[in-house]
């Protein structure tokens, strides 16, 4: 039996921005990894941010989870504005957020601000 309404295919209202930030980081793979660790009180709409820890196991990790100025200005933020993936790429690292569709994308300064704290982060590690 055939789904009278199957999925559409194709391009999909989804988009994300990707902060590069140029650095060889050799084979050091692992020192590049963080994600943000959000603990949270209240439930659905009402939950607000009440700390933010680093999860990684790297340098990089230990220094954002020491910048206290930094993870207050994330703990400002949405949920998912403040959830932020460190990664490594092919001779860079990559900063990014969560997928967005065309009317709750964007960057506002409050979160470019946050991405460049990162970064310089990134380049003293």
């Amino acid at each position: 039996m055939q789904d009278p309404n199957p999925l559409p295919w194709g391009a999909q209202d989804r988009f994300q921005a990707h902060f590069i930030v140029k650095k060889d980081i050799g084979t050091a793979d692992i020192d590049y990894l963080a994600k943000t660790k959000l603990i949270t009180k209240g439930h659905f709409a009402a939950k607000t941010i009440l700390k933010v820890e680093w999860n990684g196991s790297g340098e990089l990790s230990s220094k954002l989870n020491g910048d206290d100025d930094l993870n207050a200005m994330i703990a400002k933020q949405s949920l998912k504005d403040a959830t932020i993936y460190v990664e490594p790429t092919e001779g860079a690292v990559r900063i990014r957020s969560k997928w967005d569709n065309h009317l709750a994308f964007g960057i506002t300064k409050e979160l470019f601000e946050i991405y460049d704290r990162i970064a310089g982060h990134i380049k003293a590690v």
